[in-house]
């Protein structure tokens, strides 16, 4: 009897070691992974939560080049067999190749541009790609919804705060579009150049500034650089002039040569502040290798008195 129970009790262990074995073995047959890595303590990503992947070949002997709506901001590539830069002198044109010849394993490219779009693709290597140069399509001119393509979707940038770049871009349009003077007392003009401020809007913490130059002379006028600086209302002599330079965010429409009997208008947008007392604000535009220079300047009283955007009607 003794015998017996010894012989069982050997079974018993001998199939339960076959078990773990089993469990922890390669033998194992297990299902394919749904990516609920945790058990349920987690929810899987669903497709709708995916930003389909544009398509793209590249080659070694060729450059693929993407023009993108927009200036690029960052760019990271899958693996180390591609290669890709913005285009010598442009902020807005990426060129991509392959790094060496028929890589076999399909690689990824990130871009992001400064509207706030994210953009995703899935490389691959091929003899001659069919497609050498490729323009994304700017929805936010194209699109009558204006709703972003199953391939990209928005993201913040760090310069605007918790404002959309898209949304900010589709203010500058708009203001632009409607071409508004709600200010008609601050501009400047001198040698045949006109220089004034249309309107100032206001969003979130954002300000806008709608800005137009005129060129009444016969000679293009070549913008050197354009300034927003607060300083002193009155300096004494000898004193040391105290600026801050407020930094432009964004431009719309900026044109860097105004030819002759040729009028341009172009949208800052600046960050939301304020001017204490003594204070103003001045804005300079300088002639390149030139001297038509031109300045106005803005009190609190037209800051605090900007016109605030309402989404409902951007157009």
């Amino acid at each position: 009897m003794k015998r017996i129970y010894i012989i069982l009790a050997l079974v018993v262990s001998a199939f339960a070691v076959n078990a773990q074995e089993k469990t922890n073995g390669s033998s194992v047959k297990t299902m394919p992974s749904t990516g609920d890595y945790f058990q349920g303590l987690t929810r899987p990503l669903t497709f709708d939560k995916m930003i389909a992947p544009y398509a793209l070949e590249v080659t070694f002997d060729k450059t693929v080049h993407i023009i993108f709506p927009a200036a690029i901001r960052y760019v990271d590539l899958g693996s180390a067999d591609l290669l890709a830069a913005k285009a010598d002198g442009t902020e807005n044109v990426l060129r991509v190749k392959a790094a060496q010849r028929n890589f076999s394993r399909e690689s990824n490219l990130s871009v992001i541009t400064e509207d706030g779009s994210y953009y995703s693709f899935n490389v691959k290597y091929a003899d001659e790609p069919v497609k050498l140069s490729v323009e994304m399509a700017d929805f936010i001119r194209n699109n009558k919804t204006v709703d972003h393509p199953d391939n990209t979707t928005s993201v913040l940038m760090t310069d605007l705060g918790n404002e959309s770049p898209l949304l900010v871009n589709l203010i500058m349009q708009s203001i632009y579009k409607n071409d508004h003077r709600e200010i008609k007392h601050i501009g400047c003009k001198r040698f045949g150049i006109q220089y004034t401020l249309k309107g100032i809007y206001s969003h979130n913490n954002l300000l806008y500034f709608h800005t137009q130059l005129k060129n009444s002379s016969n000679v293009p006028f070549n913008v050197d650089y354009i300034s927003f600086k607060i300083v002193d209302k009155k300096v004494a002599k000898r004193t040391a002039i105290q600026e801050q330079s407020i930094v432009s965010l964004r431009a719309y429409n900026q044109m860097m040569v105004i030819n002759g009997r040729k009028t341009e208008r172009t949208v800052f947008t600046l960050p939301r502040f304020t001017l204490s007392e003594g204070k103003q604000l001045l804005v300079e535009l300088n002639e390149k290798d030139g001297g038509r220079h031109q300045s106005f300047v803005v009190e609190n009283a037209d800051l605090i008195r900007a016109k605030m955007i309402d989404k409902q009607k951007i157009k």
